[in-house]
């Protein structure tokens, strides 16, 4: 009995570095099999490079017999998805109800103008990417933010926010 050999990329993606390929196969290899394969496969490909190179979605789109623009439709549906490097750290400011009762628009204002970008962009110095939340399950501490995934804080007020992100630079 032969056994079926994985199914290796034979489109080439001349912009893509091949360390970047290696790792954009090994989530495609990894979640294939799976029903909806895509959404998976993208989640592991951010998951390993921190957002889904442009270059990359060929490539998946080849192996999951899928066009481009089917896996361009689902990494620019979600915001989730980034299509571009994310900064040294990542800044979540909850946009949840709960936190705009306690001042989280006030706070979303003065981080926007204090960090020069809008959500879902990056300091020109690569040290912060900012993006909003839709709960952080700290509702009643709000204005809440999370930095890196694993620095949650709460009663943020401007003055804090300029502090906590003068620290993640300085960490940088």
């Amino acid at each position: 009995m032969k056994h079926a050999q994985p199914r290796i990329a034979s489109i080439q993606s001349a912009d893509l570095p091949e360390s970047q390929r290696a790792a954009v196969l090994r989530a495609i290899e990894a979640h294939r099999e799976r029903p909806g394969a895509l959404l998976p496969i993208l989640h592991a490909v951010q998951d390993a490079l921190g957002y889904v190179p442009q270059e990359s979605l060929s490539l998946i789109a080849h192996e999951l017999n899928l066009t481009r623009a089917e896996v361009h439709g689902v990494v620019s549906f979600y915001h989730h998805f980034r299509s571009s490097p994310p900064g040294r750290h990542i800044v979540r400011l909850c946009r949840a109800e709960a936190c705009q009762a306690l001042g989280a628009r006030a706070l979303e204002a003065h981080a926007k103008k204090t960090l020069g970008i809008d959500f879902h962009e990056t300091t020109g110095d690569g040290a912060i990417t900012l993006e909003p939340v839709y709960c952080l399950g700290n509702c009643g501490c709000g204005p809440s933010l999370l930095i890196d995934s694993d620095k949650l804080h709460a009663r943020v007020t401007p003055q804090v926010f300029d502090a906590l992100v003068q620290q993640a630079r300085a960490e940088s």
